[in-house]
């Protein structure tokens, strides 16, 4: 049976405009109640703003004969063991009958200070996987637990700060060529590759959006190994087969 993208592309551009307006709408709100955050954490504070692609995933799950799966979304549900840590909270949740079906992670980088979110989103969807697949591999989602879908899915504004290429000081040893004087959009571009060749993730992927998008949802993608297509098409895959299997 052919997979079901429930027209993804549209449904993309909708979450895009979404995560723009929702971002405008908060940093508004907070202008007029006088209560300002410091730089654009108004803009964070105000709600979801990635909601739009948590509803296309609902979608394909629907769409890829999983109805019957358990879908979830609110925090006090959202918690998985680790290994490392007690816990982690993810931002959906996908299980059948108390079998993990897909954790995934989905998370947003707007200007103007790139360098150290890059650096902290880095170090945080490499420790969550890491400490993920080993309590998987320690039998924390039971013994014979199929090997669940991963996730992570980050939007990043498309702007000149985020498109320059980056200098690196670091005098002791070369940085791996893949790295120098690669922009942040590149950086997050090599991170997903490597996150999925790793088999940290099943897929990751990377989409540059710039403000002006709040009118057309205009988004792209850096490779076809982490664009918006492999990951629906990588997720549909699996949770028709999981669908398959827990019939």
């Amino acid at each position: 049976m052919a997979l079901d993208l429930v027209n993804y592309e549209k449904k993309a551009r909708l979450a895009v405009k979404a995560f723009w307006g929702g971002r405008e709408s908060a940093a508004q709100k907070q202008l007029v109640s006088g209560k300002v955050d410091q730089g654009s954490r108004g803009a964070v504070t105000g709600g979801k703003n990635m909601d739009g692609f948590i509803q296309i995933v609902t979608d394909l799950v629907h769409a890829n004969g999983f109805s019957h799966a358990e879908i979830h979304l609110e925090r006090r549900v959202l918690t998985l063991p680790g290994y490392f840590r007690p816990t982690k909270l993810w931002d959906l949740l996908i299980l059948n009958k108390g079998k993990l079906i897909a954790a995934l992670e989905f998370k947003s980088q707007v200007g103007p200070s790139f360098g150290n979110n890059f650096n902290n989103r880095t170090e945080e969807a490499i420790g969550t996987a890491h400490d993920f697949w080993t309590a998987y591999r320690e039998g924390a989602f039971g013994e014979e637990a199929a090997k669940p879908f991963v996730g992570w899915l980050m939007l990043v504004e498309d702007a000149p700060e985020s498109r320059s290429p980056v200098r690196d000081a670091c005098p002791h040893f070369a940085v791996f060529p893949e790295f120098q004087q690669a922009s942040y959009l590149d950086r997050y571009n090599i991170l997903c590759k490597k996150l999925v060749r790793e088999q940290l993730y099943t897929s990751a992927t990377i989409l540059a959006s710039p403000k002006s998008a709040s009118r057309d949802g205009a988004f792209t993608g850096l490779s076809e190994m982490t664009s918006f297509k492999s990951f629906i098409t990588s997720f549909a895959g699996h949770i028709a087969g999981a669908a398959a299997a827990n019939p």
